[in-house]
């Protein structure tokens, strides 16, 4: 999975609009292996986008769980611990 994509599910407050969107972005930019695509291209690419973003919308409003929603800031904080572990530079 792209490293820039983040689990969207389950948080506390909710995803938002412009997360499902660059959730979306991310995608296609690693399937398609384009970062920005040419003119000829960029009409396919941002219909992808769109229906990527629409399939997670519907994935994220049907999904069902008993787990009590995470909390965004404590994920974060988590998230830069591995980050920092992962790339620490031996001394």
């Amino acid at each position: 999975m792209c490293r820039n994509i983040r689990t969207l599910f389950n948080f506390e407050p909710p995803v938002t609009e412009e997360e499902i969107q660059a959730a979306a972005l991310q995608f296609v930019r690693k399937v398609s292996g384009f970062n920005k695509p040419s003119q000829a291209n960029e009409a396919a690419f941002n219909a992808a986008i769109e229906d990527v973003a629409k399939a997670c919308r519907t994935l994220l409003s049907n999904l069902e769980t008993a787990a009590p929603p995470k909390n965004r800031e404590e994920e974060a904080a988590k998230a830069r611990a591995r980050a920092a572990v992962r790339f620490a530079k031996d001394e």
